[in-house]
């Protein structure tokens, strides 16, 4: 039996593997439709709420060639009469070659690809991670700055729940970052990634005060929504909704190359008048995945970056 690939946490990935991805996502921003997949079918199962990632994850299936199955809505799924995961993932491996999911529970896409032999790509458990918004993350880094070395990365907000920013902090130990973690103490990056940080010879500061001289050295500002779906506490929430906004006077020192990223949805975190400075970045970001999610089709199916290259079913 051939190995499988799965793309469930992005810690598994080495430095060369992350920059392979990156030239096959710029491959497809080349030339997003082609029929590679065609005659495949692709799952979406999302147990958990999701716009961009769940349709950017359809229409990159669909721009090269597969069919789609699955739901956005799971109280329309036999998961309403008590049908386990393990159940519901073993079926639907029966009608797909690779099954995305989005689930609320931390380790679920882990589970998953252990009771299946189709791939399995993990669109973000719980608090846990979201690989693929790291994958386009990362893209999204290399096409702005031209490189992953040696930047400044200041990650702002809901540290304490952004799976986005747990995943990042994995993804760059290979690329020698210096972390600025800003968050109120409630929302503080988690000791456990700390913990990371400091095993693999990862700098990082952590900083309570955001303004405009804070963030002056940044070559990378990523913002973060603050969750309300994971606080228990709504006291807790309501107190630290609108702690940090960016708004576009706070960009008068910025460094020329500097981008503002957000996995979006945005709530309050970056006003609206930025939407128009050039470091704004976000919308772009978000327009980079359906080329990052295009690579991880390929590569999980077992499709190569030579072969993308070589491929003539262009559209």
């Amino acid at each position: 039996m051939t190995q499988k690939n799965d793309f469930v946490t992005i810690a598994d990935l080495t430095r060369e593997k992350i920059l392979y991805m990156i030239e096959m996502a710029q491959e497809f921003e080349r030339h997003p439709n082609r029929e590679l997949l065609k005659g495949k079918v692709v799952a979406t199962l999302f147990f958990e709420p999701s716009t961009r990632t769940r349709l950017s994850f359809e229409t990159a299936a669909n721009r090269l060639g597969a069919r789609v199955i699955g739901f956005a809505d799971p109280k329309i799924t036999s998961g309403t009469k008590g049908e386990t995961l393990k159940d519901t993932i073993s079926m639907v491996a029966n009608y797909a070659d690779v099954i995305v999911m989005r689930h609320y529970i931390e380790g679920a896409a882990q589970y998953a690809s252990e009771v299946t032999q189709v791939p399995i790509v993990n669109a973000g458990d719980g608090a846990h991670q979201h690989p693929s918004q790291c994958m386009l993350d990362l893209y999204s880094i290399y096409k702005t700055q031209g490189t992953l070395d040696n930047l400044n990365i200041y990650l702002v907000g809901d540290l304490k729940y952004g799976r986005t920013v747990h995943s990042l902090i994995m993804a760059m130990r290979h690329f020698n970052p210096t972390f600025h973690f800003v968050a109120p103490k409630e929302l503080a990056m988690p000791q456990e990634y700390k913990l990371y940080c400091k095993e693999h010879g990862i700098s990082f500061q952590e900083h309570t005060a955001f303004n405009e001289k804070v963030i002056q050295d940044a070559d990378i500002l990523y913002m973060t929504r603050v969750q309300k779906e994971r606080f228990s506490d709504l006291m807790e929430y309501e107190r630290v909704k609108n702690v940090y906004i960016l708004t576009a006077d706070m960009l008068r020192l910025a460094k020329p190359n500097m981008k503002i990223l957000h996995p979006l949805p945005r709530v309050n975190e970056i006003a609206y008048n930025v939407d128009d400075d050039p470091h704004a970045y976000y919308i772009q970001q978000a327009g980079n995945g359906l080329y990052a999610r295009e690579a991880i089709f390929c590569d999980v199916l077992g499709i190569t970056l030579d072969e993308v290259k070589a491929d003539e079913t262009i559209i």
